[in-house]
C-alpha cells in the first residue's frame, strides 16, 4: 500500500516509488485533511491503477467523481470562503459518487435528492449538491477530467423560499426537551429567541451583552442582542460541535414530537414573526435577522398588516373590563 498517515500534519499521504517495465515512477500527493482512511485507502488503489495503466500504455480508467472531488479539495477549497463547510458537505456525500464514473454525476445527484427529499429541505439538498458540480466541472474544465461538461445534465431541486412555518414556544419547549443532545437542545433554544441560521450559531463571539458575527451570510458583521432567557446557553455552547451532528439530533427530535415538517430554519422564522407581532418594524426585523436585501424582509409584511388589522378591530369594542353602571 502507497498510503501512510503523516501523524505530524494529521493528513494521510500517498507515495509511489517503483519500477515498471524498466521505467522507475516516482509519485508523491498529501491527501485532503477531510479525508478518512477509507477514502485514502481507495484514492490508493485508483491511482496505482492509473500510474501502472499510463507507463505500460493501457488505456486509462474513466475518470471518477471522487478523484474531480479530491482535486476541487486540495486547490479550490482552500480559497473558498467556508471552506471547511465545502468539505464537510462533500464527505456526506461520499457514499453516493465514490468510485462513479465522472460521467454519472447527474444520475448520482438525481439519486441523492430522491433518497433525502423526506429527510433534508430543497435548498439543502441543492446547496449540497452545488458543491459537487462545481467540484466535477472544475476538475474538468482544469484537469481535462471527462469529455464533456459533467455538470450539464444536472437537475438541481427547486426551492421555494417563501416557506414559512412558525413554532410557538411551547413547541420550541417540547422539542427542546425531547432532544438528547445537549448541545443541539441549547442551539434550538438560541435559535429561537436570536433569529439566527445554525451556521452563526455555531461561530458568534460574545461582546457584552450581544452575540457578534463578523462573517454573515451576506458578507456584513451583525450584532444580536441576546434575550435573558439564553444567557446561560449562549455563554457554555460547545460551537467545536459539528453541524451535521446538530441537525441530525434536531431530526430526531422532532420526529419524537410528530413535527417531522420542521426545519431548524423555523425557528428563525418565528423570531421574526414574534417581533413583528410586537410592533417591531420591518427595517428592524432585516437588520436582526441580518437581511441585506429589504425583499427578504417583506415576506413578513403580511404579519404586520395582520396585527395592526387586529388593533383596527378592536375599535368601538365593548371594554369587558368596564364596570356596568346599570348592574348596580
Amino acid at each position: 500500500m502507497s498510503v501512510y498517515k503523516d501523524r505530524k500534519k494529521g493528513r494521510f499521504v500517498f507515495e509511489f516509488d517503483r519500477r515498471i517495465s524498466g521505467h522507475r515512477i516516482r509519485a508523491r500527493k498529501v491527501l485532503p485533511q477531510a479525508w478518512s482512511r477509507t477514502q485514502a485507502e481507495k484514492f490508493d488503489k485508483q491511482e496505482c491503477a492509473r500510474l501502472y495503466a499510463t507507463v505500460v500504455g493501457v488505456d486509462k480508467p474513466p475518470a471518477t467523481i471522487d478523484q474531480a472531488v479530491a482535486i476541487y479539495i486540495e486547490e479550490r477549497v482552500p480559497q473558498l470562503k467556508h471552506g471547511k463547510g465545502a468539505a464537510q458537505e462533500l464527505a456526506l456525500l461520499l457514499e453516493y459518487y465514490n468510485g462513479k464514473p465522472i460521467d454519472t454525476l447527474a444520475d448520482v445527484c438525481r439519486q441523492y435528492t430522491q433518497d433525502e427529499r423526506e429527510r433534508l429541505a430543497p435548498a439543502t439538498i441543492r446547496n449540497r449538491l452545488r458543491y459537487l458540480t462545481s467540484a466535477c466541472r472544475y476538475a474538468w474544465r482544469h484537469h481535462d477530467l471527462g469529455d464533456e461538461d459533467p455538470a450539464a445534465r444536472v437537475v438541481m431541486p427547486s426551492v421555494r423560499n417563501e416557506r414559512q412555518h412558525y413554532v410557538t414556544r411551547e413547541q420550541m419547549l417540547r422539542l427542546a426537551k425531547v432532544c438528547s443532545h445537549l448541545e443541539a437542545r441549547k442551539a434550538i433554544r438560541i435559535a429561537f429567541y436570536s433569529g439566527m441560521r445554525l451556521g452563526e450559531i455555531l461561530r458568534y463571539e460574545i461582546r457584552e451583552e450581544a452575540f457578534w458575527l463578523a462573517d454573515t451570510k451576506n458578507g456584513l458583521p451583525r450584532l444580536v442582542p441576546i434575550h435573558s432567557r439564553i444567557a446561560a446557553c449562549a455563554r457554555s455552547l460547545k460551537q467545536a460541535t459539528p453541524k451535521i451532528t446538530i441537525q441530525r439530533a434536531f431530526e430526531r427530535a422532532r420526529r419524537d414530537v410528530e413535527m417531522p415538517h420542521l426545519h431548524f430554519h423555523d425557528p428563525r422564522h418565528s423570531a421574526a414573526s414574534a417581533l413583528v407581532n410586537a410592533g417591531v418594524d420591518l427595517f428592524t426585523v432585516g437588520r436582526i435577522l441580518g437581511h441585506r436585501d429589504t425583499r427578504s424582509t417583506q415576506r413578513y409584511a403580511h404579519l404586520a398588516v395582520d396585527s395592526l388589522a387586529s388593533a383596527v378591530n378592536k375599535i368601538g369594542q365593548k371594554n369587558p373590563h368596564r364596570k356596568n353602571k346599570n348592574a348596580r
